[in-house]
């Protein structure tokens, strides 16, 4: 009997970071991430939790802060424009070294642009979308199952940093049903009792701020304990994937949907008889850089494939140090780009 269940990839997210032990849910409704917040007002009484159906994207990420700060496990969740409102929260949270979980399900842009899946939020997740110099983990999954495995992770990470974790995925993936296996809980405890605001019952108070009005004595010294947490973490929780790489010619780089798209290439191209491998990002902060330059040695060209402009490449050149030819292909505006379109642009190259 298969443990299998059907589920969509929203839905998915919801019940597995009740999983992961989030109890606290604040959120405001926006297409094409609906069916997360809808899932959580159903689930969480059920589990003892705390659902709130913001006023708007400002307020709920200032509820995010607010049970971040007191030490709960905590979610919320937008698509692209809410997630814009979000900015000035979550460089509030990253200030405060507050651990949250913070879920994108990226449409089609700039402005209010459309309900398709894009991936036009890849330069606002990993190059501070918010003031300040601050980061946020960003985990890009590709399948529903990896939604689950992920967010699972990604309240792990968020409370061993205490920092902002992103799952960054698109529509598609967000609306597609997939068959998964639910994760366990990993069983991970985080002493939060040196920082948390549970009350000063007998010990001295915590104080949690963002303003910090002496530049050296107080201001300095914060940013220089971020960057040296985003060392550590650059160092420890580097994640990627590779298909067919060790004798490939030709290279393919994509993140989420677009690896799909990236294998399914692959794998038409070696029935061609042109050997092409796939290298996928799976943290896109921290970039799998020395990974991907050392997946890259040897290459005869790079195609890099996403659903916006080309961002990606910017990260790309520098880890190769722009030492192998780097190709795109790409869509935007909540277009995908095709399979047979990829196929035909890696031809070309031994033409």
């Amino acid at each position: 009997m298969s443990d299998k269940l059907l589920m969509k990839g929203n839905e998915v997210i919801g019940e597995a970071a009740i999983i992961a032990g989030c109890r606290h849910y604040f959120g405001y409704p926006i297409t094409p991430q609906n069916e997360i917040p809808a899932y959580m007002a159903a689930r969480m009484p059920e589990v003892g939790g705390v659902f709130v159906q913001a006023e708007s994207e400002v307020a709920a990420i200032n509820m995010v802060l607010g049970a971040a700060a007191a030490g709960a496990r905590v979610m919320t969740s937008s698509s692209s424009p809410g997630i814009s409102l979000k900015q000035e929260g979550i460089s509030y949270l990253s200030a405060c070294e507050l651990p949250a979980v913070i879920v994108n399900m990226m449409r089609g842009g700039p402005g209010l642009g459309n309900i398709a899946g894009a991936q036009g939020d890849y330069f606002q997740a990993t190059k501070g979308g918010g003031h300040g110099d601050y980061r946020l983990i960003v985990l890009a999954p590709a399948t529903v199952q990896e939604m689950a495995d992920y967010t699972v992770q990604a309240f792990d990470l968020a409370d061993k940093y205490r920092t902002v974790v992103m799952i960054l995925g698109d529509g598609h993936i967000g609306q597609m049903s997939e068959p998964l296996v639910l994760p366990k809980p990993t069983g991970k405890t985080f002493d939060k009792s040196a920082w948390s605001l549970t009350g000063a019952k007998g010990r001295d108070q915590h104080i949690v701020r963002s303003l910090l009005l002496y530049p050296e004595d107080e201001l300095e010294k914060l940013n220089i304990r971020l960057q040296e947490k985003y060392k550590l973490i650059t160092k420890n929780e580097i994640l990627y994937k590779t298909y067919m790489t060790d004798d490939a010619d030709y290279l393919l780089i994509g993140f989420g949907m677009c690896s799909r798209l990236a294998r399914g290439a692959c794998d038409v191209l070696r029935k061609k008889g042109l050997k092409a491998g796939m290298f996928r990002p799976v943290t896109l902060w921290p970039f799998p850089s020395a990974e991907l330059a050392k997946a890259a040695a040897g290459k005869k060209k790079i195609l890099v494939i996403e659903m916006n402009a080309g961002q990606m490449i910017e990260d790309v050149n520098l880890a190769i140090g722009c030492s192998i030819p780097v190709d795109f292909v790409g869509r935007m505006g909540g277009m995908v780009p095709e399979l047979e379109t990829i196929v035909e642009r890696v031809e070309t190259y031994v033409k």
